[in-house]
């Protein structure tokens, strides 16, 4: 039933006239698939794939971003940024040094990396002063209406139980989204929802859309599919 009605929900989300693209956030984690040397194939590919209407976003393993994004076409994000500038940080991953190599915004509060509230706080400000976009992915509608007193350039919806599975919150709830996105506008009109959870279709992706969403968050989908290039065109519908 939702296959049918795929076209529909771009007649009516109506790309061309939106003022900003929908967002594709491709998240490679730490995939076998998708680490060292097989995360520099899977970039070359997404490279490859051209859809004028969507801003494509690669987020690669920290130990590959900065040569992805040396060679990138679509925008990079890091998987995580600390909440520090220069200094005595051993270990941390300091925003200066990935802005300097082309990363223009940050995954942060994923299910596999929540972070304390005070430290999402000090990472999303410092993150703001130095023009680096957030994602901030939240799995309920009271943590989404938390973060969005942030004010990050987006939230990420997730509930945690659809994570990389096979069923999308947009066929599992779609109501959910509607009320995630209304209680991120309740408190900060600016931010932006995107829908993460088991999304793996073009139908999940106009399903979203529809809802209101600005875009997807995609994790294993992607990353292990057996020809990411051909999966994304298919799903990225014109």
């Amino acid at each position: 039933m939702i296959k049918s009605r795929t076209k529909h929900y771009y007649k009516k989300y109506n790309l061309k006239n939106n003022r900003m693209k929908p967002l594709i956030v491709i998240n490679f984690k730490t995939y076998r698939e998708a680490s060292g040397d097989n995360a520099l194939k899977l970039a070359a590919n997404i490279r490859k794939v051209r859809r004028s209407k969507y801003q494509i976003v690669m987020v690669p393993p920290m130990l590959t971003v900065r040569e992805i994004a040396k060679k990138n076409t679509h925008k990079v994000f890091a998987q995580y940024v600390s909440p520090y500038t220069y200094g005595s940080h051993t270990g941390s991953i300091m925003l200066e040094e990935l802005k300097n190599s082309g990363v223009t915004g940050t995954l942060l509060n994923h299910s596999e990396k929540k972070l304390p509230f005070k430290v999402l706080t000090e990472t999303i400000e410092l993150c703001k002063k130095s023009k680096i976009t957030t994602i901030v992915c939240a799995s309920t509608i009271n943590e989404a209406k938390k973060v969005a007193n942030l004010k990050p350039n987006y939230i990420a919806y997730e509930p945690k139980a659809l994570i990389g599975g096979d069923i999308s919150v947009t066929e599992a709830d779609p109501d959910i989204i509607i009320k995630v996105i209304k209680a991120v506008k309740s408190v900060n009109r600016n931010t932006k929802v995107l829908v993460g959870a088991g999304v793996h279709s073009k139908e999940d992706l106009g399903h979203a859309l529809l809802l209101g969403a600005h875009g997807v968050l995609i994790g294993h989908a992607v990353a292990k599919a057996k020809n990411p290039k051909r999966f994304l065109t298919e799903m990225l519908i014109s």
